[in-house]
């Protein structure tokens, strides 16, 4: 008896390890608003958009960095002979003395070992590049924050489409069974008659076809059903079917201008409009190349002949620098005229996108009319 009930285990473990879960469950049902927050929290494209928004944060604190003080160790072992080396490395050692002067030694001095340690220290006091390159970063943070809530409204557009087309999705499949049913009260007639010598047999084979083609229209619709409902699922970011109530939004439709209006607020509008702005900017940096960097600096060494991290001799030095690259080999001049191309180019961009999302809001409102005069027409 133990055998078999342990037979019996074995064969539920398999089966709950080969099927899925939710292929032994019933679809989950969902509202609207929970669907909508179920996309929010699971959509694979949210998720992606809000990676790389996490990802252009980062810019920022890359190019403020470029701003901030440097701060460098370096360990460095060196062994040479060279004359020039050999007496600097001494003298850093804080081992030279007056036998070192000795003109054989200092033409042919023995070989001689240096470890260098150093901390160093640089800050750029004025940096335009660098400086603008930060509003850069941050310029392009706020579209991609757009570009971020633009992609919510898509997907919370889908998940609208995809519950909606679920329930239509519902009444053709309720619609086709109900024409199974008339066409088998057709075959049943077309076949009593036959019988009873009052049809044709022809009527009979005509009914057949006509059932078996509602029950194909059948096959089609549950088909189509169960595709929307793997759809929504897939928008909610879930790898199962989902069901919907029969809730229904209630859309009021507005004066066209109302929705003219609102075109100007859309994300991806406002996020076009953001990287024209950092298109200037670039303009700006590309025109800061021409000026100089100015900072400071300083470094702190010590150095030993037998050690690494020894403190045989000591020393330190403080600075200050103005970097000026007076010629890149033109790159700064194509720079300029990349930035300029680009504002150009997203002008136009900006420009064609405001008309055409006149023209889809256009083409919508007309679209709404044309369905209602052919409900009307339905009924």
């Amino acid at each position: 008896m133990s055998d078999r009930i342990a037979k019996l285990i074995i064969i539920a473990c398999f089966i709950a390890a080969v099927y899925p879960r939710n292929a032994l469950s019933q679809d989950r049902v969902l509202t609207l608003r929970a669907a909508l927050n179920y996309s929010m929290e699971g959509n694979p494209q949210i998720r992606v958009a809000w990676k790389g928004l996490l990802v252009q944060k980062e810019e920022i604190g890359i190019a403020t960095g470029n701003l901030l003080p440097k701060v460098v160790f370096e360990e460095r072992f060196m062994r040479t002979d060279n004359p020039t080396y050999a007496f600097m490395a001494k003298l850093n050692q804080g081992r030279f003395t007056a036998q070192d002067f000795d003109i054989p030694s200092l033409n042919n001095p023995a070989a001689i070992s240096d470890f260098q340690t150093a901390f160093s220290i640089e800050q750029p006091l004025f940096a335009p590049k660098a400086a603008i390159g930060i509003d850069v970063a941050r310029k392009e943070f706020e579209a991609k924050n757009e570009e971020m809530d633009r992609k919510r409204e898509e997907v919370a557009f889908g998940v609208l489409k995809g519950y909606l087309g679920i329930q239509t999705a519902k009444a053709y499949v309720a619609v086709a069974e109900k024409g199974i049913d008339d066409a088998r009260e057709h075959l049943r007639i077309a076949d009593s008659r036959y019988k009873e010598n009052l049809g044709l047999y022809s009527d009979s084979l005509r009914a057949k076809a006509a059932l078996s083609s509602a029950e194909e229209r059948l096959v089609t619709a549950r088909k189509n059903l169960a595709v929307a409902k793997r759809g929504l699922g897939l928008m909610l970011g879930l790898n199962e079917s989902v069901d919907v109530t029969e809730e229904r939004p209630l859309l009021e439709l507005k004066p066209l201008e109302y929705y003219l209006n609102l075109t100007l607020s859309r994300k991806d509008l406002r996020s076009l409009e953001t990287r024209y702005k950092n298109a200037e900017n670039m303009l700006k940096m590309a025109n800061a190349g021409y000026y100089p960097t100015i900072g400071v600096g300083g470094s702190y060494q010590m150095n030993d002949h037998a050690k690494p991290f020894g403190s045989e001799g000591q020393s330190w030095q403080v600075a200050a620098f103005l970097r000026w690259e007076i010629f890149d080999g033109t790159k700064r001049e194509h720079e300029r005229r990349k930035a300029a191309a680009k504002i150009a180019e997203t002008a136009e961009y900006l420009d064609g996108m405001k008309k055409e999302l006149s023209f889809n809001v256009y083409d919508a409102y007309l679209g709404v009319d044309e369905a209602k005069k052919g409900l009307e027409l339905a009924k």
